[in-house]
């Protein structure tokens, strides 16, 4: 039986988009069996970050309500284990049935070993949607104090809604700001109130991917890509450093 976990954010540009998909894509190359969902409704990126902008893909509403079978879930060029459903931009999140999205759940539970939601940002329809039946929630923030109160916000909101397992990952973090405040990776754990899952440094190779229209780890194996690998490495249950600050 696979597992759901739902990627999101207390606000727009923590980078929760290309952290997801660098994720999936490190899941994929350790061989599991991946499914990557846009819940964004209405404003889709992750084609973008998994390097599939040009791929024919499905949304999930069409699957969700049995137009299609999962199994017509768009394949990676690259990754024959990882697949995307990208999100409908004709509907509004308020409108889709959280039973039928559930139903779409447990299909992807049978069929892959994860299933990456990635929810829009703050904490409206589309979070509610991505997070209510969830397993897990990585809930991504940057150090800096607007990123760290939205996203105790988005902690709050998921212990209401949902009995997901919540852990946060630091995100885009700049050694400079860090030692010029004078704060700390706990220090962000303490204002959130989670444990941490992971950390991961401002990497230009993120954006250059997404330009490029390629997967992150194809540019490079450091950075930003090795810190998703290194999350990746501990939903598997298996330990790894954190970055050194």
């Amino acid at each position: 039986m696979g597992q759901v976990l739902a990627v999101v954010s207390g606000k727009g540009g923590t980078g929760k988009t290309s952290l997801c998909a660098g994720v999936a894509c490190a899941l994929a190359a350790e061989g599991q069996r991946v499914l990557c969902i846009d819940a964004d409704v209405g404003l889709r990126n992750l084609d973008l970050s998994l390097g599939m902008a040009q791929e024919p893909v499905l949304p999930f509403t069409a699957v969700m309500r049995e137009e299609y079978p999962l199994s017509r879930a768009a394949v990676h060029p690259r990754l024959s284990n990882l697949h995307f459903l990208t999100a409908p931009v004709t509907e509004r999140p308020e409108n889709l049935d959280p039973q039928r999205f559930a139903w779409l759940l447990a299909q992807a539970r049978e069929s892959f070993d994860w299933c990456l939601v990635d929810a829009p940002a703050g904490v409206g329809a589309g979070f509610r949607l991505a997070v209510q039946f969830a397993d897990l929630a990585m809930v991504v923030t940057g150090g800096d104090p607007a990123a760290l109160r939205d996203g105790a916000r988005t902690a709050q909101a998921l212990e209401e809604i949902s009995r997901a397992e919540a852990k946060i990952v630091v995100n885009r973090i700049r050694r400079r700001f860090f030692q010029r405040t004078r704060s700390t990776v706990d220090d962000c754990m303490d204002a959130i109130g989670l444990p941490l899952l992971g950390i991961v440094p401002e990497d230009e190779h993120v954006a250059l991917a997404a330009a490029k229209g390629v997967p992150l780890f194809q540019l490079t194996q450091k950075g930003a890509a090795l810190a998703c690998r290194h999350i990746a490495l501990r939903l598997l249950g298996c330990r790894q450093p954190l970055l050194n600050l």
